[in-house]
């Protein structure tokens, strides 16, 4: 299945995208895709209730937002350094363990919605990434048994501040959760769809230039090891998002370094997990 949320930022209603590239409002299923649903094997019930119910749901219209196809997860948890070019084109080390840093849940919008540039920033940087949508409480979960513990794959663009980052003193979370740098979508795609996360080519394109092009069998740390080991620090509750990492090509990485400025349109996809697109503008409130 292909689960969406669509209508005006913080009132989106839950929705799936069918085979045919439909967009079918579910809300008289009673529930958002969130915390609860999730916890409580809302999956297994929608199939059946879809079962039943799918023939005369209304269709979306086709200009209707997009919001995150999860309502805000407890976590936003990433990955650094996760594949082995971007840790050479970042000139640092590749890892021996997974590097975590959080990301605000603040941060999280729509696939379609802008990046917001902050006040003061001048190095606004983009990373498309696989991410990991937990599927019920995991603590302490084996590598054997993580799959287990997956709900679902997204495209996440993990928006990032290089400055802020870098320079502004302590550990990455200061660059990584301004508001709308968490763009995720356009759908949750169930895990029986993707029998195998390794093999997905992934790529984004700035203006129209392909500059990160991929696929997430490059991942040094694959994604039974980051469920696994992320678990054994704190608990995952039903609809964190464990993001994987990103491939070389960011634009702090360039020969030239080059960053986001008002008007670029970013776009990027992960092979059957779909394509978004966000366009930078100044954050409204700067």
């Amino acid at each position: 299945m292909k689960l969406i949320r669509f209508g005006a930022a913080g009132k989106e209603l839950p929705g799936i995208e069918d085979p045919t590239g439909k967009r079918l409002d579910c809300s008289s299923f009673g529930e958002d895709w969130n915390e609860s649903f999730f916890e409580n094997q809302g999956l297994e019930r929608f199939r059946d209730w879809l079962t039943i119910h799918q023939s005369s749901l209304n269709e979306i219209p086709a200009e209707t937002r997009l919001g995150s196809p999860i309502a805000r997860p407890s976590k936003i948890l990433c990955i650094g350094l996760n594949y082995r070019k971007h840790a050479e084109e970042a000139g640092m080390p590749v890892p021996e363990a997974p590097i975590l840093f959080m990301k605000a849940s603040s941060s999280l919008c729509g696939p379609f919605d802008p990046i917001y540039i902050p006040r003061n920033s001048t190095q606004t940087d983009w990373e498309v990434e696989l991410a990991v949508v937990i599927g019920k409480r995991a603590k302490y979960v084996t590598k054997e048994n993580a799959y287990d513990y997956i709900a679902g794959y997204c495209v996440h663009n993990d928006v990032s501040e290089r400055d802020f980052q870098l320079r502004h003193g302590g550990q990455w979370t200061k660059g990584k959760s301004a508001d709308h740098f968490a763009p995720l979508g356009p759908y949750l795609v169930t895990k029986d769809e993707i029998p195998d996360p390794h093999q997905l080519s992934i790529w984004l394109e700035v203006n129209g230039e392909l500059l990160q092009n991929s696929n997430t069998g490059d991942l040094i740390f694959d994604i039974p090891t980051l469920v696994s080991y992320v678990s054994n620090y704190m608990t995952l509750l039903p609809g964190d998002v464990i993001s994987t990492g990103t491939p070389a090509g960011v634009g702090m990485g360039l020969k030239e370094p080059r960053y986001l400025k008002p008007g670029d349109r970013v776009r990027l996809g992960i092979q059957g997990l779909g394509v978004s697109e966000q366009v930078a503008i100044q954050d409204p409130e700067a």
